[in-house]
């Protein structure tokens, strides 16, 4: 699929891997909503880009707020060709620590966002996906997850991020053979360090510390390059029902 007059909708798009997608999308012809809980950003943003962009608020864990996001892509630009899933937050909390076990409704904040948020923009811009007419090779849309290194090596306090991200990891395939006879593909990306706002508040001396994990490139990720990921998804029609890890090779210790 084209980028050039597709719509797209990125979610956690104010800032971030999101904010990279968006950049991206838009300086290639895309038509992209920006959607996330951060109003000032998000519209700080589309201010920015103008009119190939639109921002909605979105909590995605909100059946009401994703539809509302739909609708709006809809509504501003016709449609819902591509959908990338950014937005997340992140926790270290151990099962059990020193006040004793973890509160559930920690744990269940974290699955909520991450990993039912994303099926939940997922379920309505594939049924909108749905509706375009299908391009030369019977493609109509194309959704990208967003999971982490985590999914696979999660860390001691990563219980409910690592379970949250392993289950984008496992809803790719799935969704993409539901979807494949409607030519909509699905594939999830697996970050590893990034330079995101996650880690921005860090000290410098705790940034070197992560940067020096990483095998090579010896750094933290730049978040364009995870837009340059999802840029080339959206461009290959062959990669369906696959999870990209973008890692420098690095895999997690315990702690």
């Amino acid at each position: 699929m084209e980028l050039q007059n597709a719509v797209a909708i990125v979610t956690g798009g104010a800032s971030g891997l999101g904010g990279a997608c968006v950049r991206r999308f838009a300086g290639k012809g895309a038509r992209v909503v920006i959607a996330d809980v951060n109003s000032q950003a998000g519209e700080a943003l589309a201010n920015e880009l103008g009119e190939m962009t639109r921002f909605v608020k979105t909590d995605v864990s909100s059946a009401d707020d994703a539809q509302a996001c739909i609708e709006s892509a809809r509504q501003a630009f016709g449609g819902v060709h591509i959908l990338v899933n950014c937005a997340g937050i992140a926790t270290a909390e151990r099962a059990v620590g020193r006040e004793g076990p973890q509160p559930l409704e920690h744990f269940s904040k974290v699955i909520q966002v991450n990993l039912i948020g994303t099926f939940n923009m997922a379920r309505l811009a594939a049924a909108t996906m749905m509706e375009n007419d299908p391009n030369a090779e019977g493609e109509r849309g194309v959704i990208i997850n967003t999971a982490s290194v985590a999914a696979f090596d999660g860390q001691i306090g990563q219980a409910a991020y690592g379970a949250s991200k392993g289950g984008v990891v496992s809803l790719t395939l799935p969704l993409a053979r539901e979807f494949a006879k409607f030519g909509i593909r699905v594939a999830t990306i697996a970050p590893g360090l990034m330079d995101t706002p996650m880690l921005a508040g860090l000290p410098e001396k705790a940034r070197q510390s992560l940067s020096e994990q990483v095998p090579f490139p010896q750094r933290l990720g730049h978040p364009d390059e995870y837009a340059h990921l999802a840029n080339f998804i959206i461009d290959n029609t062959l990669l369906n029902g696959e999870v990209i890890r973008l890692d420098g090779a690095i895999r997690m210790a315990p702690k």
